[in-house]
């Protein structure tokens, strides 16, 4: 765990994160879990190079603060990424009971935090409600993943 700053820095670290994916192949979307201003887990996008659909870069973040906090809960922190959140992982956020999401750029085909669903922050049938900010280093982090996927198509 590293005390880093707070806000842009955060997602500054994110975006980091976010060429680290890129660097293995991987769509450059990266996340980090914030609590009392000091970074406990971190994740980038992996389910390329791990086999694995779940490996997003919120749920790699995730479960690297779940396994260094020792609990699967994780109240009263907040996760940054590059890219608002699936569906997939809108539902670990409130299974782990994150307390807000402060996302960069929004995802118009499956975001869940107000652009295609909104399992964040208004659906009320869940226990646990995680507040949602998009907009933080937007530009960013879309320049960041039209970069990358112009280079794919070639």
């Amino acid at each position: 765990m590293r005390r880093i700053g707070t806000g842009d820095t955060f997602m500054q670290h994110a975006l980091e994160l976010a060429q680290r994916a890129e660097a293995q192949g991987e769509v450059p979307v990266g996340a980090v879990v914030v609590l009392d201003n000091e970074i406990i887990g971190e994740g980038w996008n992996q389910p390329i190079g791990r086999h694995d659909p779940s490996a997003h870069a919120e749920i790699m973040a995730l479960r690297d603060a779940g396994e260094r906090m020792k609990n699967y809960r994780l109240p009263e922190t907040t996760l940054y990424v590059t890219l608002e959140p699936c569906p997939m992982c809108a539902g670990a956020i409130v299974h782990a009971r994150v307390g807000k999401v402060i996302f960069g750029a929004s995802d118009p085909r499956t975001g869940a935090a107000g652009s295609v669903f909104d399992l964040l922050p208004s659906d009320r049938r869940f226990n646990h409600l995680t507040e949602a900010e998009g907009g933080l280093l937007a530009e960013e982090s879309a320049a960041l993943l039209r970069q990358f996927f112009r280079a794919r198509r070639g």
